[in-house]
Parts: structure tokens; sequence; C-alpha cells
């Protein structure tokens, strides 16, 4: 499997282990809190094939820029958290960078 396949999908189980962190309120609903963990374990797990093909310090930036992203983003249609327009203005920059950072890393 390809390293940005890797990375992708660790950024996918990192997101997803975010939200369900939220999700368990604390830890309070223990199950969903334990599927955080789950999902964070398995995260970890995609993310080391991943650097060893791309270097750390690139697939690290991307995988938390897209993280915050993704988690940003999905938090205003799951939380109702409200975003200025100066927070898109700065999240789209981060997709800038790991864009440019994709586009400069050799494969």
């Amino acid at each position: 499997m390809s390293a940005w396949i890797y990375l992708s999908l660790a950024i996918a189980f990192e997101v997803t282990g975010t939200i369900l962190l939220k999700y368990s309120n604390g830890f309070e609903k223990v199950g969903l809190g334990m599927a955080s963990i789950a999902c964070y374990s398995i995260c970890f797990w995609l993310l080391a094939p991943a650097i060893k093909v791309i270097p750390v310090g690139v697939a690290y930036a991307i995988w938390a820029g897209l993280g915050i992203m993704t988690v940003s983003i999905l938090s205003v249609f799951l939380f109702g958290q409200k975003l200025a327009i100066t927070q898109y203005g700065f999240i789209g920059l981060i997709v800038v960078g790991a864009v440019g950072l994709n586009l400069t890393t050799q494969h």
C-alpha cells in the first residue's frame, strides 16, 4: 500500500478518534472513550509505515494540519461550533501548507 494511503487513513482515524473523544463527554461515556483510544491506536499503526517513506516532518505536518482542518469543520456541523471568517481563513492556510508540502516532496 502507498505511504500516502497509509497517511490518509491515519488522518481519518485520528479525526474519528477526536470526534469520539468529544462525544464521550470526558470519558463519561466509557464505550465512546474506549472507541476513541482504539481509533488513536490504529492511527499510529497506520502512521508508522507512512513515515518510513514520507519524511517525518512532512508527514507529521500534513497529518496534524489536515486533522486540525477536518475536526474544525466537522465541529461546526456536529457540535454547533462557531468559527469567525478569519478562522476559516487560517484553516485555509493550513490546507495551503499541507498541499504545498505534498507538492514539494519527492515521491
